[in-house]
C-alpha cells in the first residue's frame, strides 16, 4: 500500500462516511498469563456512541505513521499458504466476517498465544467494508463499486491509574481514592488484513507499530508468519557503517552532512509520489561520489553495500536526519540543517575545535542575551 492508497481508507475511515461501513467488532482483554477474559462479538451500530467511538479511535490509529517506519507491508512466504499456514488462518477469519464465534475466539486464541508483550492488553479487532468507487466514477456516478473487505487489529496496553486524592461531590470532600481504573491506552501495534492495493485487495498484510524503533516481532513472525525485516533504527545503524567502512579517513563533517542534505534532496523531489521513496546501491553510490569520496575508496563500496544490505535499498526516510548533531564528551550541539555551513571543524592551537561562525553577535544562553 502506498501513501495515497492508506491516507484513502485512512480519510474514510469514519461513522460520516457512506462507503464505509464497521460491521462487527470483537474485542478481548489478555492478562499476564495470557488468558482471555471479557470477550465480545457485536455488530458494531449497536454498540453504545461511549463506547464506540474510543474503539474507532483505536482501529484508525493503526492506519498512522511513516510508511517505512511506523508502517511496514509484508508479503506472505509460501508456507503461509499451507494448510495450517498464517494466511489461510487471516483469510477464514476474513471470509467468516467474525458473525461465527467459533472463528472469532480461535483469533483471539492466536494472538493471546503468539504474540509476546510486556504487560496485559486489550485485542481491538474489526470486520469493515470499504465501498471502493471506481477510477471512472467521476465521469460516471452511476458506474461499478467494489467492496473491499478487511480486518484491522489494534493491541492497546492496558495501564493502571492510582490517584492519591480525589474529590468527591457527595459527601463534599477530598479522600484517598480507595480503588484504581485500568485505562486502555492507545494501540502500540496493530495491522490491517488484506492490503489495499491498485483499489483492490491484494494478499499481503500492513503492520502497525507505534515504536519504529522496537516492532513486536511476535507479531510479525509468530502470528502473520512473515519474515522480520528491518526496523528504521537497524536501516540507519547499517547505513553508517556503510559510511564508515567506505569513507574510512576521508569521512568528516562536511562530507556527512552533505550526504545527509542529497537524500533530503531525494526525498523532497519524492514528496508528491504515492510510493515510499527508496535509495538502492546505484543511487548510493551517487550520492557519495556527488559528496566528494575518491573513486578509490568508492572502488569497495559495491562489495561492502552487499554484504551488509544484500540487493535491498534502504528507505530514505530512515536515512536521512531532521538536525546535524555534533557530539563530544559531555557537550551536545544540534545545528538546523539549514546552518549547517555555519559549524566548522578547525585546528586551533594544535587541538581539534568545533568553530561556530556568528551572522549575529548576540549570544543566548539558557534563553538570557550575554554580552560576549
Amino acid at each position: 500500500m502506498n501513501k495515497k492508497e492508506i491516507n484513502e481508507i485512512k480519510k474514510n475511515f469514519n461513522d460520516d462516511c457512506g462507503f464505509f461501513t464497521v460491521n462487527r467488532v470483537i474485542t478481548a482483554f489478555v492478562d499476564a498469563e495470557k488468558n482471555i477474559k471479557c470477550r465480545t462479538n457485536r455488530l458494531y451500530s449497536i454498540i453504545p456512541q461511549e463506547e464506540s467511538e474510543p474503539i474507532m479511535i483505536n482501529l484508525k490509529k493503526v492506519l498512522s505513521g511513516k510508511i517505512g517506519s511506523n508502517l511496514m507491508e509484508y508479503a506472505f512466504p509460501k508456507e503461509a499458504y499451507e494448510e495450517d499456514g498464517a494466511q489461510r488462518f487471516l483469510y477464514s477469519v476474513l471470509k467468516s466476517k467474525l458473525a461465527d464465534d467459533e472463528t472469532a475466539d480461535s483469533f483471539l486464541n492466536a494472538v493471546a498465544e503468539k504474540v509476546e508483550y510486556g504487560s496485559v492488553y486489550t485485542i481491538f479487532a474489526a470486520h469493515c467494508t470499504y465501498s471502493v468507487l471506481s477510477k471512472s466514477w467521476t465521469d460516471d456516478p452511476d458506474g461499478d463499486t467494489y467492496d473491499y473487505n478487511f480486518i484491522i487489529t489494534a493491541i492497546c496496553p492496558v495501564n493502571l491509574r492510582i490517584d492519591g486524592l480525589v474529590y468527591n461531590d457527595d459527601p463534599s470532600s477530598i479522600a484517598r481514592k480507595k480503588s484504581y481504573d485500568r485505562i486502555v491506552e492507545l494501540p502500540t501495534d496493530g495491522f490491517l488484513f488484506p492490503l489495499f492495493n491498485d483499489r483492490s485487495d491484494v494478499n499481503g498484510v500492513l503492520y502497525y507499530t507505534k515504536n519504529a524503533k522496537k516492532p513486536n516481532t511476535t507479531i510479525i513472525e509468530d502470528f502473520l508468519g512473515c519474515e522480520f525485516v528491518m526496523t528504521a533504527k537497524s536501516e540507519k545503524e547499517t547505513f553508517n557503517a556503510i559510511l564508515s567502512e567506505v569513507c574510512g579517513d576521508e569521512l568528516d563533517y562536511d562530507l556527512i552532512t552533505i550526504v545527509n542534505d542529497k537524500i533530503r534532496t531525494v526525498i523532497d523531489q519524492n514528496a508528491n509520489e504515492t510510493e515510499v521513496t527508496t535509495v538502492d546501491q546505484n543511487a548510493l553510490y551517487s550520492i557519495l561520489w556527488e559528496a566528494g569520496v575518491s573513486r578509490e575508496r568508492l572502488e569497495n563500496f559495491p562489495k561492502i553495500y552487499e554484504k551488509l544490505m544484500g540487493d535491498k535499498p534502504f528507505t530514505a526516510v530512515n536515512l536521512a536526519d531532521p538536525k546535524t548533531v555534533l557530539t563530544v564528551p559531555s557537550v551536545k550541539i544540534n545545528v538546523d540543517n539549514n546552518a549547517v555551513g555555519r559549524v566548522d571543524i578547525q585546528i586551533i592551537g594544535g587541538r581539534k575545535c568545533i568553530v561556530i561562525k556568528l551572522d549575529e553577535p548576540e549570544i543566548s544562553v539558557n534563553g538570557v542575551n550575554v554580552a560576549r
